[in-house]
C-alpha cells in the first residue's frame, strides 16, 4: 500500500516581488511554508532557486529534491522563532569549525581550501575581532575563548 503524496497541480511557476522580499507563486498563488507562513526570501536569486525546484517537480511532489525550499521553510518556520537558541547552537561549533581544519595534501585541495575559506576567516577577524587558529589534520586546536564569544 502506498502513502498519499501531493501531486503537481500548477502549470506556471513565477517569482513575485513584495516590499519585504521575494516569493514564489504557483499559477499566481503564493507558496506558503508548512506552518502556513508566507515563503518570502531576501533576494531574487534565492526566490529563483526555489522557483526552479518547484518547476522541476513532475507528478508527485518530492520535498527531498527541494533543498533550497526546505532551507527557506526552516529559516521562516523555525529559526525566526528560536533565533537566540539557534545562534547559541551555531556558536558552539566555532571551536571545531571545518574552516579551521585543513588538509595536508593533495596540493590542489590545500590551495582550494585556502582560496575559499581564508576570506571567511579574514572577514570574521575584521568584522568581529575573532581570529581563529588554522591547523592541518583533525586533532583539536584550542581557540581563544574571547574570540569564540565574539
Amino acid at each position: 500500500m502506498s502513502e498519499w503524496a501531493a501531486k503537481r497541480f500548477w502549470t506556471e511557476t513565477t517569482v513575485t516581488e513584495y516590499p519585504e522580499g521575494f516569493g514564489v507563486a504557483l499559477d499566481g498563488r503564493a507558496v506558503k511554508t508548512p506552518a502556513k507562513a508566507a515563503l518570502t526570501v531576501p533576494t531574487r536569486a534565492y526566490a529563483e532557486a526555489i522557483a526552479a525546484e518547484w518547476d522541476a517537480q513532475d507528478g508527485a511532489i518530492k520535498p527531498h529534491t527541494m533543498p533550497v525550499t526546505r532551507s527557506a521553510n526552516a529559516a521562516i518556520d523555525k529559526v525566526a522563532h528560536q533565533h537566540p537558541e539557534v545562534v547559541t547552537h551555531v556558536c558552539e561549533f566555532g571551536g571545531t569549525d571545518l574552516l579551521c581544519y585543513r588538509a595536508e595534501a593533495p596540493t590542489e585541495l590545500v590551495e582550494l581550501q585556502s582560496a575559499k575559506w581564508d576570506p571567511l576567516l579574514e572577514w570574521a577577524a575584521q568584522t568581529y575581532g575573532a581570529e581563529l587558529k588554522v591547523t592541518t589534520g583533525i586533532l583539536p586546536v584550542d581557540q581563544p575563548a574571547d574570540h569564540l564569544a565574539r
